[in-house]
């Protein structure tokens, strides 16, 4: 009796020119039983990949030489789609921006919690997987929620509810800027053209009653 073969598990690709950065991070990944490969260098990872496109990366994103936006470029006109995770301890708004705008998984500032980076890279495999997945199903809308990373969320069912960028920001404590970095990064993973259609899927999921846009929408407006 001929067994069947095991597929290969996915690959996390993780590159930072910081050897303290990069082996902690491999440790880490690998402490949860994934397959790690550890490069300090962009083009020494691009050389590596070749033409696989199974996994993820962690790439850091200032490095010398070829640093990480640029690697992300050159994946691009490769045609290989990897879902990239950014790790940065320069997050300045401009490099976001350029980053999600090419189609960043994700982006975590350093010194990231672990936890953070472990639910974000398990997330890309899972989303990955699914999308390169011969006769995959319809993606419904339970789906399309849990891909989500963690703070993706945490922004998604404020704005279901109809809060404001800036209601939302103080409610997380972060800037405005910030939250509309993730409200246009959770628009686009939904595939959500307007905010209403944002609404319709958290009631859809269950995860918002109807009467509580009512509520919100009667409470009254602070002065500003």
């Amino acid at each position: 009796m001929t067994e069947s073969a095991t597929p290969t598990p996915p690959t996390v690709y993780v590159v930072d020119d910081d050897a303290g950065m990069l082996e902690s991070t491999q440790w880490l990944l690998e402490s949860v039983g994934l397959r790690v490969e550890a490069y300090s260098d962009g083009r020494q990872f691009l050389d590596a990949l070749g033409n696989a496109t199974a996994g993820c990366v962690v790439l850091d994103v200032r490095m010398p030489g070829l640093g990480g936006l640029n690697v992300q470029e050159e994946l691009q006109k490769r045609g290989q789609v990897v879902p990239i995770i950014f790790v940065s301890g320069h997050a300045d708004v401009p490099i976001v921006v350029r980053a999600f705008k090419s189609g960043a998984f994700d982006f975590i500032e350093k010194p990231f919690n672990e936890q953070l980076l472990l639910d974000s890279v398990q997330q890309a495999l899972q989303e990955h997987q699914a999308a390169i997945q011969p006769g995959g199903a319809t993606i419904d809308t339970a789906e399309l929620i849990d891909s989500l990373t963690r703070r993706e969320r945490d922004v998604f069912l404020p704005l279901a509810k109809g809060y404001t960028s800036r209601e939302i920001a103080n409610q997380l404590g972060v800037s405005v800027k910030t939250i509309d970095l993730y409200r246009a990064r959770v628009m686009k993973r939904l595939g959500a053209d307007r905010l209403p259609d944002v609404t319709g899927i958290a009631i859809a999921a269950g995860l918002l009653d109807p009467l509580d846009l009512r509520r919100h929408d009667q409470s009254p407006t602070t002065a500003s």
